[in-house]
């Protein structure tokens, strides 16, 4: 999970607090970013393209790795008031939904943030699509901690709110149940013997894998092996660790650090054309020019 994340590169962009009274209903169209929510105060209702509708309460937490349409409201009701987040301007102050004048009923701290890595649509595929936890304190703690630190402006602050997205995804993905999950990396890791296998194509990488070997870690045959990976990840363990291996090539090219031969090495491959060719077939253009885009 924690190298996923690393991958994912994540960092801060937003947050606010929300609060809504008497009759309201906010419909936001598909967004594509990650977004997250923890109600501190009251309830509202929540309904995300997808998915059953759920009431939110005070303790909740949600957070969305792909933001997809979803429309929140009050119990009253109200036609939805429809918002494109990427054209509405952010909001300065806290954002009010329904009468101004009367007691909010719900509060919130809400906010988004974005994925830098090259690679996010295929990792962020690992992750559930909505992230929904009940009564994990460290999470509102957390998301408080955001906002405090978006108001100031001090010293070191965007590399706070980065351990501070960091953290907070990785205490929001492993407060949630595998056993039971959609096909992932929740439900890989919940499964000890492939956990293991995944442990090992994350660590190293440039070793020359084979899915006999991958079963021996696991301590399964391979054709049991294969099976079950399968179904827990998503994806033969072969394409799973192609899709590794590349995201760490993406990485290490836009660093600009290293030769190709160099990172075909650090990802397992034998020579630097075996590798570009096995690039440009994932990637659709060659290392070389890959490397040289724009930061």
């Amino acid at each position: 999970m924690s190298d996923v994340i690393r991958l994912l590169r994540p960092r801060a962009v937003f947050t606010k607090g929300i609060s809504g009274a008497g009759a309201w209903a906010v419909r936001y169209s598909d967004f594509g970013d990650p977004s997250f929510c923890a109600v501190t105060e009251g309830r509202c209702r929540l309904s995300v393209d997808g998915q059953v509708p759920i009431i939110l309460e005070q303790g909740d937490f949600v957070l969305m790795p792909a933001t997809p349409g979803f429309t929140m409201s009050g119990f009253e009701p109200a036609t939805p008031r429809l918002i494109d987040p990427r054209v509405a301007t952010a909001p300065t102050e806290e954002v009010r939904h329904g009468d101004s004048e009367a007691p909010a009923e719900v509060r919130m701290l809400g906010g988004y943030f974005l994925f830098d890595s090259p690679d996010a649509a295929l990792l962020v595929a690992l992750l559930p699509a909505l992230v929904h936890v009940r009564g994990v304190e460290r999470l509102t703690t957390l998301v408080r901690m955001l906002g405090e630190e978006a108001e100031g402006e001090r010293a070191g602050q965007s590399l706070v709110m980065f351990r501070l997205i960091e953290i907070l995804l990785v205490e929001a993905l492993r407060s949630l149940p595998g056993e039971g999950a959609a096909p992932g990396l929740l439900r890989g890791l919940a499964d000890r013997r492939i956990a293991a296998a995944m442990r090992g194509m994350h660590g190293a990488p440039a070793q020359a894998w084979t899915v006999s070997q991958l079963a021996q870690e696991a301590g399964m045959s391979r054709s049991a092996f294969f099976d079950r990976f399968t179904r827990a990840v998503g994806l033969a363990p072969m394409e799973y660790l192609l899709t590794w291996r590349m995201a760490v090539a993406k990485r290490l090219l836009r660093r600009r650090e290293a030769s190709i031969d160099a990172v075909a090495e650090q990802v397992g491959y034998g020579s630097a054309s075996t590798f570009s060719t096995a690039f440009r077939r994932h990637v659709g253009e060659p290392p070389g020019r890959y490397a040289r885009r724009p930061l």
